[in-house]
């Protein structure tokens, strides 16, 4: 009991003097007093700069030029300004005390906390994205929390000496850490700066086709700047890439053949502008609808009943498509109808022409409706009339239909029979003879 008494008193006896010696340290008391100043300093002035910075940066929400941009991002920092101010006001506190006392680990300490604090500000008030989200409370927030406690240094050097092998590679694993963070948060940054862009460039008065090839023009030079400078800032030298790039030649020939197909094939139709978005077209396989949107890998057909066809861009190269030209273009459509054989033929063009050309879609250039005999029926003397609208005949406009109903009037109207199929019935050697 004796020896264990003895034990205890040895590991109290020299926490009892630390702490003893702290509380009579003055240089504790100054740091501790500077810290509680600068925090409450920091408090009373972000209280009085917070409405001025939000007054400044905030745009009437109708103003979406650049400028006005920039503005709103920057009011996204607004919650850090607290943190960072304390985090600044304890630096110079710090350099206070070691001035005098040559002293300063409780405000440094201090100082640390704050930096935390401005880190769990960023990940909860700052962070939308999901993804940035879970990496800064996976990464960043422990990472501040190892930071702000003093433990960082030996945790970096034994992430630093923990190598990983990748085949003819190595990584350490701070590397491999690093670079995991460096990459999400530039292929975050290449992906608002290309939607940025992309809403630049729509705004600008270019062909469509031209448009979709700046944008996708964009986003390739965006997202492959963001790889090269994630690549480089995580010190993972681009001679390495040789294996992988290799690896995925390699894929492209074997597995990855039909998208890199299509990806050139996009690049072709955007080039030559023969399918671009806002044409309706049809193609050989019967996929028929309004392209709504094209993707490095395939363009997205809009069918007049809504329904979306994602057709790979291939098949816009390698076999036929008929394009109806974009929104507003002329095109031709016909009608077939039949009238009795007790009709005066000659009088149908005079009848249908004039009733098809009074429907106010149809067009009288490049020509006026023409009405042709087509054949003779079974039934009836076929007719067909050739008319010119502008845009499709699809689900939502419906030209034939209205057509039809203006011939059934207009003959109607003339007193002109529109035949049923008819049947002649002979009885060779007649009717047998009634039995008595």
């Amino acid at each position: 009991m004796e020896d264990l008494m003895n034990t205890a008193m040895g590991y109290i006896t020299p926490a009892y003097e630390f702490v003893v010696g702290w509380i009579i340290d003055p240089a504790n008391w100054v740091q501790f007093a500077l810290l509680v100043a600068a925090y409450v300093l920091a408090v009373v002035i972000t209280r009085k700069l917070n409405p001025i910075l939000t007054k400044a940066l905030t745009p009437p929400e109708e103003n979406q030029t650049i400028l006005a941009k920039v503005r709103r991002f920057v009011l996204l920092f607004l919650p850090l300004v607290l943190p960072l101010l304390a985090f600044a006001l304890t630096a110079i506190g710090e350099q206070v005390t070691r001035s005098i006392f040559g002293a300063g680990e409780m405000i440094a300490f201090g100082k640390r906390v704050f930096l935390f604090l401005a880190v769990r500000a960023f990940v909860r008030d700052m962070l939308t994205d999901p993804l940035l989200k879970l990496l800064g409370k996976m990464v960043l927030i422990p990472f501040a929390a190892i930071y702000a406690l003093g433990f960082l240094d030996p945790i970096m050097l034994w992430l630093g000496e923990t190598v990983v092998p990748l085949g003819g590679m190595s990584f350490s694993l701070l590397g491999l850490l690093r670079f995991l963070v460096v990459a999400i948060v530039m292929f975050w940054l290449g992906r608002w700066s290309n939607d940025q862009s992309s809403a630049m460039i729509h705004k600008q008065e270019m062909p469509a086709a031209t448009r979709q090839l700046a944008v996708k023009a964009a986003e390739i030079a965006i997202f492959g700047v963001a790889f090269l400078v994630a690549m480089n800032i995580a010190g993972v030298p681009l001679s390495s890439l040789a294996v992988l790039t290799g690896a995925l030649g390699v894929g492209i020939g074997f597995g990855l053949q039909k998208i890199a197909s299509n990806f050139v094939s996009g690049v072709i139709l955007l080039l030559e502008g023969q399918a671009t978005v806002g044409d309706y077209v049809e193609l050989d396989g019967g996929e028929a609808g309004t392209i709504v949107k094209m993707t490095a890998r395939a363009a997205i057909l809009e069918t007049y009943d809504g329904k979306w066809i994602v057709v790979p861009n291939e098949d816009f190269i390698v076999t036929r498509v008929v394009n109806y030209s974009d929104s507003g273009s002329a095109n031709r459509y016909d009608v077939s109808f039949s009238v009795s054989y007790d009709t005066d033929i000659n009088r149908i063009p005079d009848i249908v022409g004039p009733a098809v050309a009074a429907l106010d879609f149809v067009l009288s250039k490049p020509e006026d409706p023409d009405v042709e005999l087509d054949g003779f029926g079974d039934s009836g003397i076929e007719f067909v009339v050739e008319f010119w609208v502008n845009g499709i005949d699809d689900g939502k406009n419906k030209y034939r239909s209205h057509v039809r109903f203006a011939i059934w009037n207009a003959l109607k109207d003339a007193g002109i029979e529109i035949p049923f199929p008819q049947r002649v019935v002979e009885i060779k050697g007649g009717f047998p003879a009634a039995s008595e």
